[in-house]
């Protein structure tokens, strides 16, 4: 009987040509074979991944703002000045080398959004974001320390977005960052500090090569860094950083320096023309240095806009009008078990009188409806009968009397 010789059975090399040969069900493959086969497998998924954050269609600055209009209610200021920005910035990135060629190099704008909590600042970066299909990120600047210290690198910011981008540098390097709470690492005095501040001055200084636009080394799987560990390469200088913070008292500076109280007889009508009760329209980087802001950091910031606090009118319409409205959200849940959910006009209004009441913001609206809907949200996916919910204005009462929040004392 012949002897079986055994050989691979996708290119034919027998055994002994081989180093290794794997042997399977009705077959074999040899170590060349398998290496080749591991080459072709992250060919096609680099090409899957470039696929995911596909160039997208350059939009102009007003087809932008109608985008963000369908999203976000209200803020008319802060995305006429976005729009601008995010059009500029890509356009800018687009025309990169062409701009080498005539000798002209256009630097990036980075983003600074004020306003209170709720009002939308991390909603428009996120809109912004998928839109133009590129990877996003959001990194909350409290988190982030100096070198050395407990907590994170600024470089894990980077890290995050690679993630989000599957691993696809060149995704990586024209993608949005959004960092939260920016205000919150502001020195605590004018004067530069002597000693070290290790989640505060120190974490700015950080920032400023990464805002900039450098290569910067980044731990691809995230954490700390360690000098054994490999690192990946990354350009920043087509990365849009988009941050945004509270500024909690910061209108007192921004009073200071319009010089809006004034003392005697003596009156200017410039001042008079100013609106004292929205004082952060008059926002300027000057306000961010005297909040704690090092000069160095805002100057790689230079577009300053603001976000208007929510009156009663805008956060009525946030909870219906939006595409991912808080109605349309609870009216999908319930329709996924069949029932149709309708608001009466008078519970709307209730839910908002109470969020200005508590001064919630838009996040409030959530937090109202979701004790509301509670009960509701329990009981109705086990009766197979119920078909319709009509929410009424007593209703919506008697539930809210029921949750924790009822129990607050207004502020």
């Amino acid at each position: 009987m012949p002897k079986v010789v055994e050989k691979c059975s996708f290119c034919g090399r027998e055994k002994s040509e081989t180093l290794v040969l794997i042997a399977g069900l009705n077959g074999h493959i040899c170590d060349s074979c398998v290496q080749q086969a591991q080459m072709i497998l992250q060919e096609e998924l680099s090409a899957e991944r470039n696929k995911d954050f596909a160039e997208h269609k350059l939009l102009k600055p007003v087809e932008i703002k109608k985008h963000l209009d369908q999203f976000v209610i209200g803020q008319e200021d802060a995305k006429r000045v976005i729009s601008v920005a995010v059009y500029n910035h890509y356009k800018r990135i687009s025309h990169f080398e062409r701009a080498k060629k005539d000798d002209v190099e256009i630097e990036k704008s980075n983003i600074v959004i004020v306003g209170e909590t709720g009002t939308g600042k991390t909603l428009l970066a996120r809109t912004i974001a998928r839109m133009l299909n590129v990877p996003f990120c959001i990194a909350d600047a409290t988190a982030l320390t100096e070198a050395g210290y407990v907590g994170e690198d600024v470089e894990s910011i980077l890290a995050r977005l690679f993630q989000v981008a599957n691993y696809n540098i060149s995704a990586t390097e024209r993608g949005i960052v959004f960092i939260d709470e920016i205000d919150k690492i502001a020195r605590k005095g004018d004067n530069p500090s002597i000693t070290r501040d290790v989640s505060g001055e120190g974490v700015q200084q950080a920032l400023l090569k990464m805002l900039e636009g450098s290569i910067v080394n980044v731990p691809p799987q995230g954490g700390r860094k360690h000098p054994e560990q490999k690192m990946i390469q990354i350009n920043t200088q087509n990365i849009l950083f988009i941050t945004g913070g509270a500024f909690d008292g910061i209108d007192r500076k921004i009073a200071n320096r319009l010089q809006t109280s004034q003392i005697g007889y003596k009156t200017d009508k410039k001042h008079d023309s100013i609106d004292k009760d929205n004082l952060l329209q008059y926002i300027s980087p000057v306000d961010l240095k005297a909040y704690g802001l090092i000069p160095e950091l805002v100057g790689r910031m230079p577009i300053v806009t603001f976000m208007r606090s929510l009156d009663r009118q805008t956060l009525r319409r946030i909870l219906t009008e939006p595409k991912n409205s808080l109605v349309k959200q609870y009216t999908k849940l319930f329709e996924i078990d069949n029932i149709k959910l309708t608001f009466e006009p008078e519970a709307l209004d209730f839910i908002v009188d109470k969020s200005v009441e508590f001064k919630l913001g838009a996040r409030g609206l959530r937090s109202i409806l979701e004790g509301i809907m509670l009960d509701p949200m329990f009981e109705l996916p086990s009766k197979g009968s119920a078909k319709a919910l009509h929410i009424t204005a007593p209703y919506v009462e008697e539930k809210f009397q029921k949750t924790n929040m009822a129990k607050l004392k207004v502020a």
